[in-house]
């Protein structure tokens, strides 16, 4: 997640990562509902599905609520599911943000598309006239806050075990729209540049180790395996974890872990990415000093700084797509 073009202050950064923390420690609640009666329309497409009429369907979403799907919907509501809705060829009628950010590397989609406040207040909600509302989180419709959505337009919660994996809330959603199909290929399509990636990575430099940092009010935040631009760097191209991503217990792992300065000297990888808030602030007294200009990876030059409005903090098809181009560009010759 990240700020504007324009602006990126420290309190922006500190609450966006607090946002994701609150995202990933919700988690556990989006089984809710999923043993529900079997007339109800089932939104996960086989991977030979035909392509759906459109027609109504009644649906049951991660928090166990009956939920009517209108045919074609046009005006739809998916904060912070843009991407997902992008890739299926849908543009909403809204975008995500928070005191002003947007998610930057979906811009060239969403130019001109108004915002809507990160806590989706109802009545800016109304405001758009949607015909179907997409909640990635359950948090976001707790206290009462589903039902003034549900009296707006039909909302549906895709949860954050969906949403958490890119994949699956693509299908989730494709299957909603009657767009399973084109689910399918967008992963399809996906699955297919990353292996290709993979195999010019591992010929461009074998397998290397390699971390990625976080750096927001002096602040060290690593990213973990299984999540946004960690998934791709391990899960899809094949690089390994370094020391300190695989040292944090289970217990305590977080889409991005604090790190502090005594245990980044421990940091044993051959490359590090790193999104430099601080300096874009004006800020690089970290990284001017003792403790990283002695890690072994900064000393031979293996350093790879990213854009701190790419989209290396999210996740999707679009947002991973990028991350292997950074990759590739970054690291094969």
């Amino acid at each position: 997640m990240f700020t504007s073009n324009r602006t990126k202050p420290a309190s922006l950064l500190i609450l966006l990562l607090s946002l994701t923390l609150l995202l990933a420690a919700c988690g556990g609640n989006s089984n809710k509902g999923a043993n529900q009666n079997s007339n109800e329309a089932n939104v996960s497409p086989s991977p030979d599905a035909s392509t759906e009429p459109a027609s109504e369907k009644i649906v049951t979403d991660a928090a166990g609520n009956k939920v009517t799907i209108p045919a074609n919907p046009q005006r739809i509501v998916a904060s912070y599911l843009e991407d997902p809705v992008l890739t299926l060829g849908s543009t909403p009628v809204a975008q995500w943000t928070v005191n002003g950010g947007v998610q930057n590397y979906l811009q060239d989609k969403l130019a001109g598309v108004p915002t809507l406040d990160y806590d989706m207040p109802p009545e800016q909600v109304a405001s758009f006239e949607p015909d179907l509302i997409l909640v990635s989180s359950e948090a976001t419709a707790q206290k009462g806050l589903y039902e003034q959505y549900s009296k707006i337009a039909p909302t549906y919660v895709v949860g954050d075990k969906v949403s958490n994996n890119w994949r699956e809330a693509l299908r989730t959603i494709g299957g909603l729209l009657g767009k399973s199909e084109q689910a399918e290929q967008a992963i399809k399509d996906y699955e297919q540049k990353a292996a290709d990636s993979k195999a010019k990575l591992t010929e461009a430099i074998g397998t290397k180790s390699a971390a990625v940092f976080w750096l927001t009010g002096k602040n060290f935040y690593l990213v973990d395996e299984k999540v946004s631009s960690g998934a791709v760097l391990y899960g899809d191209l094949g690089m390994k974890p370094s020391n300190l991503v695989i040292e944090i217990p289970e217990e305590s792992r977080g889409n991005w872990s604090p790190i502090s300065l005594e245990k980044l000297a421990e940091l044993d990888a051959d490359y590090i990415f790193i999104l430099n808030s601080d300096k874009s602030a004006g800020d690089t007294s970290i990284i001017d000093g003792p403790v990283w200009k002695n890690i072994p990876a900064v000393k031979a030059g293996n350093v790879i700084e990213l854009d701190s409005n790419s989209s290396w903090l999210y996740k999707g098809k679009l947002a991973n797509e990028r991350i292997i181009d950074d990759v590739m560009k970054a690291l094969v010759k």
